[in-house]
């Protein structure tokens, strides 16, 4: 079970002003949100690639949803479950990788299972953790490289290992903030066809919930169940991506409904640019809010 639902979810990062003006009763909400009153309910088992500009509020929203800040207003939960802080029903892989450097491929895996099966009461031996995580580092293609260090590994076989740990641990619900941003195409292309191999084969009745953060049109049309598109701390486009998988690049991105959504897309990313642009001029002349 995984279903993940945001109820009126504000955030800002208030500076000592907005502080003190909250603390006098003057202020009940900081002048600047970063995320602006979101609601968004993602399916148990569905996978929802959150795309916008830089600087939209992505990487805020997915880091509220790994409990790492907490949200100004609104709420958050799981099953129903509030959401308040970090917890082992969610795993999130960073587009830094975020691998320990002096463990190698294998022992970082084993971390995670470790972890989880701890916090969780899963009671799992020494043993069944190893068998785990290598059984995970062979999804990904690292069995190879289990013995081996990150500062040894390339960019790309450091997110493999940092996506079978994802995996390994078993976490209801996935977060993925550009994972493959940093790669080169081909890297980057392997990866997302990883991921979508992966994907299908969990167990039907088990599929994570995965929210997957990127910029890139095509990663999201490839990966999605469904495209939100984000731009100024705010929802502006819900798209179904009603398509089998595995989903071939050259062929998926080239029919024509798939380009149909490229080009939707293409828009609210221009018309979003437009309007981001009208208001950064608005408030230089004026300041925040629009007036003197």
């Amino acid at each position: 079970m995984g279903a993940l639902v945001l109820d009126d979810v504000c955030f800002a990062y208030e500076d000592d002003l907005s502080v003190r003006r909250r603390r006098r009763g003057k202020g009940a909400e900081p002048a600047s949100l970063v995320l602006k009153h979101l609601d968004l309910t993602v399916a148990d088992g569905e996978f929802l690639c959150l795309v916008g500009h830089s600087g939209c509020g992505k990487t805020t929203l997915l880091r509220t949803l790994a409990g790492l800040q907490r949200p100004t207003s609104g709420s958050l939960s799981i099953d129903g479950k509030p959401l308040d802080g970090p917890g082992l029903d969610r795993s999130v892989v960073f587009q830094n990788y975020s691998l320990f450097p002096w463990m190698t491929a294998l022992k970082n895996v084993e971390f995670g299972v470790r972890q989880a099966s701890v916090e969780l009461g899963r009671g799992l031996t020494k043993a069944q953790i190893t068998e785990v995580s290598r059984e995970y580092l062979a999804k990904v293609s690292m069995a190879d490289a289990a013995d081996l260090h990150p500062y040894q590994l390339s960019g790309g076989m450091q997110q493999r290992v940092a996506i079978a740990r994802a995996l390994a641990m078993d976490t209801e619900i996935l977060l993925f903030d550009e994972p493959f941003g940093a790669l080169d195409v081909r890297t980057r292309r392997e990866l997302q066809a990883l991921m979508n191999r992966l994907w299908m084969q969990e167990d039907r009745d088990r599929k994570k919930t995965a929210v997957f953060v990127t910029h890139d049109i095509d990663e999201a049309l490839l990966l999605a169940d469904r495209i939100v598109f984000m731009s100024g701390g705010r929802f502006l486009a819900d798209i179904p991506v009603a398509a089998a998988r595995p989903r071939d690049p050259e062929d998926f991105l080239r029919r024509p409904a798939v380009r149909l959504i490229q080009d939707e897309l293409l828009g609210l990313f221009y018309d979003a640019e437009e309007t981001r642009r009208d208001v950064a001029e608005r408030e230089l002349v004026f300041g925040e809010g629009g007036v003197l």
